[in-house]
């Protein structure tokens, strides 16, 4: 599984990510490919949605439909509805769960 960081300089929702990554992933430790993206047509060719962005395998798995691509701050919502800067480690869990069950 190909996980990729998509993200704008200093991104503080990035660091929550990737915490909340190594979290989900325990105790297997995975490679994440951390890209800094400062330009529009950069993050609009990765499809980039806000910053941080993850791609599993070349997906966003928390895609909104319709959201525009860009180098703005990205919110998720968790299990409870709050608003929060990074998927909660319950929801990577989910994903990378279902990514690896496709996989198998």
């Amino acid at each position: 599984m190909q996980l990729r960081l998509l993200q704008v300089p200093d991104c503080p929702g990035s660091e929550v990510l990737i915490r909340r990554l190594a979290e989900a992933l325990a105790p297997a430790q995975t490679w994440v490919d951390r890209l800094v993206v400062a330009d529009a047509g950069q993050a609009a060719a990765l499809g980039m949605t806000g910053s941080p962005t993850l791609l599993v395998d070349g997906v966003d798995p928390f895609a909104v439909p319709d959201t525009p691509t860009g180098l703005c701050c990205r919110l998720y919502r968790d299990e409870h509805g709050a608003l929060g800067n990074a998927p909660s480690t319950g929801q990577l869990r989910a994903v990378l769960k279902a990514e690896e069950d496709a996989g198998d």
